[in-house]
């Protein structure tokens, strides 16, 4: 049926009207059918009936204070985000499921987490890139191997192998595909024939309704700039839905984050979206990223190229736009992770929102997408229904994770961002897994609510639909906290959901979810950021909690060694010391106390500076002004 649509090349895929299944204001998709047991009449022979969630180590059974869990999770707040689990090695370990020859302990366990479901998820890694950009925390194989065509056909070869084996271990032709993502990497990159040969094999092995299900894609400006009929293509072949990596419209400053994707300017930016209109899309997103080293005309306060990258997405006219932050941890910029405080990141974050809501952008306080489309997510279906309804899903691919309400896997090249044993185990007809964990119910319950929180919240049926328990019973304390300071609460669609305050303490809010292992790991974690206030005093005493201790200045042989590391835009622009976060960059809030009202009014921008070296908010003449001053 789908190599028949492609042979009529004028006739989409997908239907113009379709019901659109991540619609805020539109019932849950009922996960009822997903139970959480094996189906008792199964005749696989890898069914068990006695399938249930791991037992949990000592340190999965300890409790801490929520206070002191919070401190930690604000003062790592590099490190505490969305990504879990953190420290595997120690904390997830145990329960990593052996790799035997016959994988008959594997094979049992993935029946056990996915067999029972009629619905799921489902992505696909693509993981090649022109260059690896400074700023990459993903798979990516080497440019130099990614770029050949030869090593295309043999990957994709693989994935297609990939994707059959579960096909036949879980009989997925009988489980409706509810979310579908092709990413990357550069999934475009690759030749159309290769996307193309995906969607077949994809429809082959699942009940899907293509009219609705939009499946995703990504892109870059070089690629859909240049290759108009590479994107035409992606929507004959039924994908709805495009995403393009900007990232930052500064030029110079993606020059030198290695992103030549981006570097010719806006008129090249502007093509690459014309022929996204062209081929048809009318679902599509910009990512932009943030929380980068600031440069030295930034710190003085003469340029703001984050703004400028804001309002320059949005004068291009996407539905959609997503903001990350950026994430040092096993990057090549993760030596300068120091240099960018919590106050910085809330800046620029809240910067950000102000300029989109402005623009008609919307989203829930702490969601990272914003829609101009009324009622509509922003994101895939994929990522809505696993965010949301925390729906199954497996990934496929180099180094692809999948996850159950039982289970977490990580396939192999995840470390290495070699193709040779992913390519070779699925030759030889084995699922190409590098770790399957089989986790205990805390466990599966941290990963669930820290990918929740990439919606800045927790959908309280749709966990009480996946672990058997109330968000409230497993969390109490937690919860109370929370609601207490004014950091979550409660709304009309049945979700505990970050305030303007909690995504200013966004680290914090979230490590209280994670589980026991990792709350110890983040508490006795050395370093961090350092807040002249205590964080529960600043709260109680209705204070933004992020205040920077001032750090003592390197050493000049200290300083010397950094210029001679990877620069970004922020080392190449500064010809001074470099000199800790705090002495340089550290804008701080006024003692008095910052209401909520001032947080929602965006009390960080715009900025002026005055002769006696204050930062003064410009605020509207609703909300209260609030003063900052220039560390020494």
């Amino acid at each position: 049926m789908f190599l028949q649509r492609l042979l009529k090349p004028t006739q989409p895929l997908f239907t113009q009207t379709r019901i659109l299944a991540k619609s805020f204001s539109s019932p849950a998709r009922s996960l009822a059918s997903n139970s959480n047991a094996s189906s008792p009449t199964s005749s696989s022979p890898y069914a068990r009936d006695d399938f249930t969630w791991a037992a949990p180590t000592e340190a999965d059974q300890q409790s801490y204070p929520v206070e002191e869990v919070f401190r930690s999770g604000m003062r790592h707040h590099h490190l505490c985000n969305t990504a879990f689990p953190i420290a595997h090695q120690k904390t997830t370990r145990p329960y990593r499921v052996k790799r035997l020859r016959d994988q008959q302990a594997l094979k049992e366990t993935l029946y056990g987490a996915f067999g029972h479901l009629k619905e799921m998820g489902l992505y696909a890694h693509v993981p090649f890139c022109q260059n690896i950009c400074q700023f990459c925390e993903y798979t990516v194989v080497d440019p130099k191997v990614g770029r050949e065509r030869d090593t295309h056909t043999v990957y994709f070869d693989a994935l297609m192998d990939e994707l059959k084996m579960y096909r036949e271990l879980l009989d997925t032709k009988r489980k409706r595909l509810v979310g579908f993502d092709i990413g990357g990497g550069t999934p475009s990159m690759a030749d159309n024939s290769h996307i193309e040969r995906v969607m077949r094999e994809v429809e082959q092995s699942f009940d899907v309704d293509w009219n609705n299900l939009e499946v995703s894609i990504e892109t870059t400006p070089k690629i859909a700039a240049a290759n108009p009929e590479k994107i035409a293509g992606y929507y004959r072949m039924g994908i709805r839905r495009i995403s393009m990596g900007v990232q930052t419209t500064d030029f110079r400053q993606a020059i030198e984050l290695n992103r030549a994707d981006a570097n010719q300017g806006a008129d090249y930016l502007q093509r690459a979206v014309d022929n996204v209109r062209a081929a048809g899309f009318d679902s599509f997103n910009l990512d932009l990223m943030y929380g980068f080293p600031l440069s030295a005309r930034e710190r003085e306060g003469r340029a703001n190229p984050w703004a400028r990258t804001v309002q320059d997405a949005i004068d291009l006219g996407p539905e959609h736009i997503t903001l990350y932050r950026m994430r040092y941890k096993g990057t090549k910029m993760a030596h300068l992770s120091g240099r960018v405080d919590l106050e910085q990141v809330n800046r620029q974050e809240g910067e950000a929102r102000s300029i989109l809501s402005a623009g008609g952008f919307h989203g829930w306080p702490g969601k990272n997408t914003y829609s101009r489309v009324e009622g509509n997510s922003g994101c895939s279906d994929y990522l809505d229904l696993r965010v949301r309804r925390a729906v199954p899903y497996v990934g496929i691919g180099l180094g692809a994770q999948s996850f159950s309400h039982h289970t977490l896997q990580y396939n192999l090249g995840a470390v290495t961002k070699g193709l040779e044993q992913y390519v070779r185990s699925c030759e030889l007809g084995r699922f190409p897994i590098q770790d399957l964990y089989h986790l205990p119910r805390d466990t599966a319950i941290a990963k669930m609510c820290s990918v929740s929180f990439y919606y800045g919240g927790i959908c309280l049926q749709s966990f009480k639909d996946a672990f058997g328990i109330s968000l409230h019973e497993r969390f109490p304390a937690e919860v109370e906290f929370v609601k207490r300071h004014g950091l979550m609460e409660e709304t009309n669609d049945q979700r505990l959901q970050m305030t303007m305050l909690g995504k200013q303490c966004f680290s914090g809010v979230v490590s209280l979810f994670y589980s026991p292992s990792v709350k110890e790991h983040v508490m006795q974690l050395a370093g961090g950021e350092q807040f002249v206030e205590d964080p529960i005093s600043a709260l109680q005493a209705g204070r933004v909690p992020f205040r920077a201790q001032p750090r003592a200045e390197q050493p000049s042989s200290a300083r010397r060694r950094r210029r001679r590391m990877p620069s970004t835009s922020a080392d190449a622009a500064s010809t001074t010391s470099t000199t800790s976060t705090a002495s340089t960059t550290s804008i701080t809030t006024a003692e008095a106390p910052l209401s909520q009202a001032a947080l929602d009014a965006g009390v960080k921008i715009p900025r002026t500076r005055s002769s006696s070296q204050e930062l003064v908010f410009n605020l509207p003449n609703s909300a209260p002004t609030v003063s900052a001053a220039i560390q020494p």
